[in-house]
This record gives C-alpha cells, structure tokens and sequence, in this order.
C-alpha cells in the first residue's frame, strides 16, 4: 500500500467522503522538513492498509484545500474522521508521534 495523491480536484471526494479516517500530508518539493514526513506517511500507510487511508497533497498544486485548512507551515499533517479534522500536526514529527496520535485520534486501528 501506498499514499494517494490529493489535489483541489479530488480532496472532496477522496478526503472528506471517505469511510476510513484519513491522514493528510500537506508538503512541497522544496520543502526540506517534508521529506521524513513523507518517509514516515509511507510507513504509516503501510501499518494502517486498509484501516487508514494516508495522502499526500502538494500545496504548490492544491491552493485552495491548503487556504481551506489554514496551511501556512509545511509539512503539516492533518487527521481526518467523517470529513472533519480531528488534530494536526505542524512540522517534523517522528513516526512514534504520529502513531501515538492514530491511537489516541481513532483509538488502536
């Protein structure tokens, strides 16, 4: 399993009208702090496959969902249940971070 790409044409319907809580990466190219995240999304996707749904949405592509989630520092990961944002977490993290947020964020998937 993998992360899946999100933009502002898919966000909806990916994101939002999903039945699986829903973990969102928001990141850029350039963006250097992005790049553990993105390694740790990987791992969490691969954890979590098909419990959690993990993605991936570059800001650059994406300006209205990042203006809609209040983006203005990256990487920021956003927890999603039932289309609402449960928490977030702005800046680096480490995998263990984020799997003590799954657990306390959607209980033990």
């Amino acid at each position: 399993m993998s992360t899946r790409n999100v933009d502002d044409k898919n966000f909806v319907e990916v994101v939002l009208r999903s039945n699986k809580p829903t973990i969102v990466d928001f990141w850029a190219d350039w963006c250097m702090p992005c790049r553990p995240v993105s390694h740790a999304m990987e791992q969490l996707s691969e954890r979590y496959a098909g419990k959690i749904e993990v993605a991936k949405c570059r800001v650059d592509d994406s300006p209205q969902t990042s203006v809609c989630y209040g983006i203005t520092s990256i990487p920021a990961v956003l927890f999603f249940r039932d289309g609402k944002v449960e928490d977030k977490q702005v800046g680096v993290a480490t995998f263990d971070i984020y799997v003590e947020k799954i657990n306390r964020i959607y209980g033990n998937p």
